[in-house]
């Protein structure tokens, strides 16, 4: 997978916006304001993304192109090298399950508009 396939599919879900809220390079996706991913766009070569913390273990277990996030809170986050044993539809899925799960921790408030959109 390349950067414009991630981009097109993070854009394609409800409520996503992008920006680049910590320098030129760090590119976050983000759901009403609470990030699901992010990428390095100067080395689009891996992605950050939210994960169920069993989940997130396992992934590592599996695969050793999986690794704690980068930066981030180590049990809730994987860094995916985006060349890994593994598909397209795997690091899709990944992506909408870290969507998914950052949806599911929005208060109800922001959950009533992300329907309403």
């Amino acid at each position: 997978m390349n950067l414009e396939e991630i981009r097109s599919h993070c854009l394609s879900k409800k409520g996503t916006t992008e920006e680049f809220p910590f320098d030129n390079q760090t590119l976050v996706f983000k759901v009403l304001g609470k990030a699901f991913l992010l990428t390095n766009i100067d080395q689009p070569d891996s992605i950050n993304v939210k994960c169920d913390p069993e989940l997130a273990v396992d992934l590592r277990e599996k695969f050793d192109t999986i690794t704690p996030g980068y930066h981030m809170n180590k049990k809730h986050w994987n860094t995916i090298m985006l060349k890994g044993n593994y598909n397209r539809q795997d690091i899709l899925g990944w992506i909408d399950h870290s969507y998914d799960r950052v949806c599911a921790g929005l208060p109800g408030k922001l959950k009533a508009e992300l329907l309403s959109l």
